[in-house]
C-alpha cells in the first residue's frame, strides 16, 4: 500500500487502482470525444510568448491511448492550449500528425477485427477545432475573419478530421450583432466537405468570448445558435456547449432538431448530462475526459449494458476532481490536466508550452493529487507518490 505525507492532509494511504474491463469496441450509445492536451517538449524553449514547441511522440502517443478506450479525440481545442500557447504554426502541424496517426490508428483497427468501419461512426475518431487565431490584422474585417476559418477548414480537412468551428476572439471583438454570427457561420457550413460541430464557449474558459453570438443576454445567444441551427440542421453534426450551466443547456438540448447532437462541455455536471432523462441526454466533448478518461469509458460502456448505477459509481468520485481541476479561474484547467497526465506515467515531466505548468499554486496541485486518488484515476500509485514527492521538494516542502 502507496502513502505519502501530504501537506494539509497527513498520511494519506493511496487506493489501488480499480481494474476496468473495457470491451473491444467504442461506446455505441453515446458519441464520446477527450479533448486531449499536447505534451510540450521539456527541453524546448517554450517561454511565454515564444513558439510552442512540442514533444510529437507523447502527443501522438497519448492520441493512441485515449484510442484504445474506444473514445474519439478532439484535437487542437482549448486543451491544446489554442490561444493559451499554442500558436497556429505548431496548431497545423498536430491537425496534420493527428490526423495521420488516426488513418493509422483506424486502419490497424479494421484489419485486426476483420470488419469495415471496426464499428465506428464515421468521423467519430478525431476532430479538430477551426478558429481564427493565426489573424494578424490589426483590425480585422468579418471577410477577413471568414477567410481565416477558411484556411484553417482547409487543413483540417485535408488531415480527414471533422471540423469544429470555434469560438473566436476575432469575431466577438468585430461582430455587431447577431446577422454578423449568421453570416460568418453560415458561409463556413455551406462550404464544409462534412457536417461541422459548433462551439460555444462560455466566458468562464476565455473572457474574450463574452457576449458571444451577438447578445451578453443568455437567453438571445441561445435564440442565434438555434435560429443557425435549424437552417444549416442537414450539414451541422451537433454543438458543444461549455456553459456550466445544465439547465441551460438541456433546455437548448430539446430544441436541437432531429440528428443534431448536443455535445456537452460542462466539466461540472457531466455525469448526469450524458445519463440524460427521458426526453434525451447528451453527448461528450470533453476536457475532463482527457484525465478520467478510462473510468469513462468504462461508464459508457455501462450505459451501453443499461447498468446506471455501474455507471454512477464510475463516474461519481470524478466530480469533485473536475470541479476542483476547472476552478476559478477556469481557463487555467490546462494546468491541471498535464499535471494529472503527468502523475499518470502518461509524459516523463510536468512542463508545457507558454510555461503554463505555472498558472497553479502548489497549494492547488496538492489538493488536485488527493482528489485523483480518490477517484481512482492514478494508474500507479507508486509512480505518482513519487512524482508528487519530487513536486514538493522542488517547491520546498519537506515532510
Amino acid at each position: 500500500m502507496t502513502e505519502i505525507l501530504l501537506p494539509g492532509h497527513g498520511r494519506l494511504r493511496l487506493r489501488d487502482p480499480e481494474p476496468l474491463h473495457l470491451p473491444a469496441h467504442p461506446p455505441r450509445s453515446r458519441t464520446a470525444f477527450a479533448a486531449a492536451h499536447v505534451v510540450a517538449d521539456p527541453l524546448g524553449d517554450n517561454a511565454p510568448g515564444a513558439p510552442a514547441a512540442v514533444d510529437w511522440d507523447a502527443t501522438l502517443a497519448f492520441r493512441r491511448h485515449l484510442w484504445s478506450l474506444g473514445l474519439g479525440v478532439a484535437d487542437a481545442m482549448d486543451t491544446a492550449q489554442r490561444g493559451m500557447g499554442l500558436d497556429w504554426a505548431a496548431t497545423r502541424e498536430l491537425i496534420v500528425r493527428s490526423g495521420a496517426e488516426a488513418r493509422a490508428f483506424e486502419g490497424a483497427a479494421h484489419r485486426a477485427s476483420g470488419q469495415a468501419g471496426g464499428g465506428r461512426r464515421e468521423g467519430a475518431l478525431l476532430a479538430c477545432g477551426v478558429g481564427t487565431d493565426h489573424l494578424t490584422a490589426p483590425a480585422p474585417t468579418l471577410a477577413d475573419i471568414a477567410a481565416a476559418y477558411e484556411q484553417q477548414l482547409a487543413v483540417t480537412e485535408e488531415a480527414g478530421a471533422r471540423p469544429i468551428l470555434m469560438a473566436s476572439r476575432a469575431l466577438a471583438a468585430v461582430a455587431t450583432g447577431p446577422e454578423d454570427y449568421l453570416t460568418v457561420y453560415g458561409g463556413l457550413i455551406r462550404q464544409s466537405a462534412r457536417p461541422v460541430i459548433l462551439h460555444w464557449l462560455g466566458e468562464m474558459f476565455d473572457p474574450a468570448l463574452a457576449g458571444y453570438w451577438g447578445s451578453h443576454d443568455l437567453d438571445r445567444a441561445t435564440g442565434t445558435v438555434l435560429d443557425l441551427v435549424h437552417a444549416h440542421a442537414d450539414r451541422i453534426d451537433g454543438i458543444k456547449v461549455s456553459l456550466l450551466d445544465a439547465a441551460r443547456e438541456v433546455a437548448l438540448r430539446r430544441s436541437l432538431p432531429a440528428g443534431v447532437r448536443l455535445y456537452t462541455g460542462d466539466d461540472f455536471h457531466y455525469p448526469e448530462l450524458i445519463k440524460g432523462d427521458d426526453l434525451g441526454h447528451s453527448h461528450a466533448l470533453l476536457g475532463v475526459f482527457d484525465p478520467i478518461a478510462s473510468r469513462a469509458a468504462a461508464a459508457l460502456h455501462a450505459l451501453d449494458a443499461d447498468d446506471p448505477d455501474r455507471y454512477d459509481a464510475l463516474l461519481a468520485p470524478t466530480v469533485p476532481l473536475a470541479r476542483h481541476l476547472f476552478g476559478a479561474p477556469t481557463y487555467h484547467y490546462k494546468t491541471g490536466i498535464v499535471f494529472l497526465a503527468w502523475l499518470a506515467g502518461h509524459q516523463p515531466h510536468f512542463t508545457m508550452v507558454a510555461g503554463a505548468q505555472s498558472a497553479r499554486s502548489t497549494r492547488h496541485l496538492v489538493e488536485l493529487f488527493r482528489l485523483a486518488d480518490a477517484a481512482g484515476v492514478l494508474p500507479d500509485p507508486d509512480l505518482a507518490a513519487g512524482r508528487m514527492r519530487d513536486l514538493l521538494k522542488l517547491a520546498g516542502v519537506t515532510a
